[in-house]
């Protein structure tokens, strides 16, 4: 599977955004897919996750209530949409992918991902 992240950019905060992530390949409906970002100087953070069926979507505390992850597997792509942003959601923004499911807590392990996107750049400014 290979993945390609987009619609990163430039936004003020309290603005919104939109990252896509569209996957090669037939099998994207059999991978569940999440979203990661890496600020400057930071480790790479979970951001979110959805499972295969677009179900039980799973957000780390910095993004609940502000971004929402979707996917459309007829189009391969799965969505992060952004709101209300922040300077602190400055990053790039990944995407990645994984074959099985795991329990809620280890969606967070950067390890578990079988494939990974090219990042996007997300820049907030104040």
């Amino acid at each position: 599977v290979q993945l390609q992240a987009c619609g990163g950019g430039l936004v003020q905060t309290g603005g919104s955004l939109r990252l896509s992530c569209a996957a090669s390949g037939r099998t994207f409906s059999m991978y569940h897919m999440g979203w990661f970002r890496q600020a400057p100087g930071k480790e790479r953070e979970f951001v979110a996750v959805i499972s295969m069926s677009g179900g039980s979507p799973y957000y780390a505390d910095s993004a609940k209530g502000r971004f929402t992850i979707s996917r459309d597997n007829a189009r391969n792509t799965v969505y992060l949409q952004m709101n209300s942003l922040k300077a602190e959601d400055t990053a790039v923004y990944y995407c990645a992918a994984r074959r099985t499911r795991v329990n809620s807590s280890s969606w967070s392990i950067l390890s578990i991902y079988d494939y990974w996107g090219q990042g996007t750049q997300v820049t907030v400014s104040s």
